[in-house]
């Protein structure tokens, strides 16, 4: 299994609205890349108080090699265009090694 971490850093100003993210962004990334061999997402909102991020996703894939294709995929164009729809904070995408 092979993971992927996308992170939104907490930083003031900054919109995120958690309702449309998990509402429609989710399902979308689903869609898009379960063909790609996307197992799972586990998304982590913080605690109350003061916070590094605002949002980190988890994403198991099978092996890397689907991670990449994910990734390469026309498909993530519409995942990426979809981020200014409900945030203003560039996401910050960490690939785990197997």
């Amino acid at each position: 299994m092979a993971t992927l971490i996308v992170s939104y850093a907490e930083t003031e100003g900054r919109t995120f609205d958690r309702e449309y993210y998990l509402s429609t962004h989710v399902p979308l990334v689903r869609a898009a890349w379960s063909e790609f061999g996307l197992q799972s997402a586990e998304i982590l909102f913080p605690a109350p108080g003061p916070q590094p991020f605002e949002c980190v996703v988890i994403l198991r894939f099978g092996d890397q090699s689907g991670i990449n294709a994910a990734l390469s995929s026309v498909k993530t164009g519409e995942v990426i265009g979809d981020v200014k729809n409900f945030t203003s904070i560039a996401p910050s995408i960490f690939r785990a090694g197997d």
